[in-house]
């Protein structure tokens, strides 16, 4: 697992070790990027279900100016931090060891993209969506990754469907908010 490009292109990254973690493979995220590279540019970002938190370094090491990690799992928030060290990033990024639910409810802020990679079979995307939805500026961008023989997610208000991939066992699905465009 690496950055594929940017200022940290190259730097390997650390996944905690254990079966909930499926870190996402460098064809996908290449994918997702493109499809974001026009809109990333002093982006703020949060990483739910961080785990290693390699989506929202590949965004900060592509222009965002900062990114909020949360993760329940200790293991997780150590990969994390040790990742953001590693590619240079400590000073960008916010690393919170919190459920992700808690996280989004509460938090004040709003966020130009959202990451949402949660453990497959669980249905937390349904039922974070409409949470995170609440939490995107305008023109904002949600990522979903999920497992690929599961329906994609249905657009909630406030959200309007850009784009649906399959890559083998994994989907992504990106909403943007009503107002928003994504580069195809």
């Amino acid at each position: 697992m690496r950055v594929i490009t940017g200022t940290a292109r190259g730097r390997r990254l650390v996944a905690p070790e254990g079966l909930d973690v499926r870190p996402t493979t460098d064809k996908v995220k290449e994918a997702v990027f493109s499809a974001l590279q026009f809109r990333l540019d002093g982006a703020d970002v949060l990483d739910l279900f961080a785990g290693s938190g390699q989506m929202g370094i590949e965004a900060l090491s592509r222009g965002a100016a900062s990114a909020v990690f949360v993760d329940s799992s200790q293991k997780a928030v150590n990969c994390v931090t040790e990742n953001l060290r590693s590619a240079g990033m400590t000073d960008l990024a916010q690393v919170i060891k919190r459920d992700s639910y808690d996280y989004i409810k509460l938090t004040a802020r709003s966020f130009d993209l959202i990451i949402l990679d949660p453990p497959y079979r669980q249905g937390h995307i349904g039922k974070l969506l409409p949470l995170a939805a609440k939490k995107l500026r305008e023109d904002g961008i949600i990522v979903c990754e999920y497992e690929s023989e599961m329906p994609p997610p249905e657009p909630v208000e406030g959200l309007i469907l850009r784009k649906n991939y399959r890559y083998g066992k994994i989907a992504v699905t990106i909403f943007c908010s009503s107002s928003g465009e994504v580069q195809s």
